[in-house]
């Protein structure tokens, strides 16, 4: 049987909030989980294959236009 990985565990290993983490689990960005009973968990398979499908930068890959930080300048009048 596969291990499975606890919401902390998953945030500990990504540096990531739980918070964090469980805001992109409403909003569908973050890694695939499982519901077990009221427990959230993650496939070690899943977390990895998120993290392969991440964009990445450096390499001559372009981003997509949703991995582009937008920021809004302070305009003085």
């Amino acid at each position: 049987m596969e291990s499975l990985l606890t919401e902390n565990e998953v945030s500990a290993s990504l540096k990531v909030s739980l918070a964090c983490l469980r805001r992109w689990r409403l909003q569908g960005a973050g890694p695939q989980y499982v519901k077990v009973n009221n427990m959230v968990r993650y496939r070690e398979a899943d977390v990895s294959a998120w993290l392969r499908e991440l964009p990445t930068a450096g390499n001559g890959r372009r981003l997509g236009p949703k991995s582009v930080i937008r920021t809004k300048l302070a305009v003085s009048a």
